[in-house]
C-alpha cells in the first residue's frame, strides 16, 4: 500500500504508538486526522510533523463518551470527503486486582477500549462500504490472547475486540473492507504510567518490561508493514510474544509460568 495521499484517521494520536504513527505517515505523504482527548497535546504533535503540516487535522474526541462518536465520525469524514484507513490506537490499561477494582473502573476500561473502538469503526463502516474500500486497524495486545495478573478488565477489553473484529472481517470480506488486528507486546510508551488503579487513579509508574521494550517508532513501522501487506493479525514485540504460542500448545506449563512472572 502506498500511503501517499491516503486519508488516515488515528485515535490515541497524542502519545505512544499513535503519535509515532502520525510522524511516520506524515513522512509518507498521507493526509491525517489525529484524535485524542487532549487538544493541546494534539496540536503539539501537529507542530512536530515535518511534511505538509496543513495535511494534519486535529479532531479532539473522548472514546469514553461513546454516544458522541457517531457525530465525530461524520465530522472526520467531512474533512477530506472520505477516510481510507481508521487506526484505533486509543485506549487505557490497568494495574489492579479483580477483587479490589471498582465496577465503575471496569466499565470505564470497557467503554474506552472496547465500545469506543467499536462505535467509531461502526460509524465509518457504511461509508467505507459505499465507496468500496477501507481499512479498519485495531490495536489489541498480546494480553488480548491471554490474561495476566492485575489486568483483568484490560485483557477482557482486548479479548472482546479480537472476537468482534474477527467476526466483522468475515462479514465484510467481499465489500472491499480490510480488518487488521495488531497485538503489541512490551512497547516503550507511557501506557503503564497512565494505567488506572482499583479506584480509577493513575498508576504513575513505569513497568520495567515496558521500559525495556521496543520503541514506539519501531512498533509503528511494523504496524504500517502489516497494513501494507494486509495482515489479518500480527504480533509485535520481543520474547513476550512467544507466550501466545505457549498458551496454545502448552497451556498447563504457560499457566504456571505466567503466575510466577513479574508483571508490574
Amino acid at each position: 500500500m502506498d500511503f501517499k495521499n491516503k486519508i488516515v484517521w488515528i485515535t490515541g494520536a497524542s502519545s505512544g504508538i499513535g503519535e509515532a504513527l502520525v510522524y511516520l505517515l506524515n513522512q509518507t505523504g498521507a493526509k491525517l486526522i489525529i484524535s485524542s482527548r487532549r487538544a493541546d497535546a494534539l496540536y503539539q504533535v501537529k507542530q512536530k510533523c515535518k511534511k505538509n503540516p496543513l495535511d494534519v487535522h486535529v479532531l479532539p474526541l473522548d472514546l469514553e463518551q461513546t454516544e458522541t462518536l457517531f457525530t465525530k465520525a461524520d465530522d472526520a469524514w467531512k474533512i477530506y470527503g472520505k477516510i481510507d484507513i481508521l487506526i484505533n490506537a486509543g485506549g487505557i490499561s490497568q494495574r489492579s486486582t479483580v477483587l479490589e477494582t471498582e465496577s465503575a473502573v471496569e466499565q470505564k476500561i470497557m467503554n474506552i477500549n472496547y465500545w469506543g473502538t467499536v462505535n467509531l469503526s461502526k460509524a465509518l463502516l457504511p461509508k467505507m462500504i459505499e465507496k468500496g474500500s477501507g481499512n479498519l486497524v485495531v490495536l489489541s495486545s498480546i494480553v488480548g490472547k491471554f490474561g495476566t495478573q492485575f489486568r483483568s478488565s484490560y485483557a477482557a477489553s482486548k479479548h472482546a475486540l479480537e472476537g468482534y473484529f474477527d467476526s466483522l472481517r468475515c462479514e465484510v470480506f467481499d465489500k472491499g473492507i480490510h480488518v487488521n488486528i495488531i497485538c503489541p507486546g512490551f512497547i516503550k510508551t507511557n501506557i503503564t504510567i497512565n494505567s488506572v488503579t482499583e479506584n480509577g487513579k493513575k498508576y504513575g509508574k513505569m513497568d520495567q518490561n515496558q521500559e525495556n521494550g521496543m520503541t514506539a517508532s519501531d512498533c509503528a513501522q511494523q504496524i504500517l508493514k502489516a497494513i501494507d501487506k494486509n495482515k489479518e493479525e500480527v504480533l509485535i514485540g520481543g520474547k513476550e510474544t512467544y507466550g501466545v504460542y505457549l498458551k496454545r500448545f502448552a497451556p498447563g506449563y504457560f499457566s504456571k509460568m505466567i503466575r510466577k512472572r513479574k508483571v508490574v
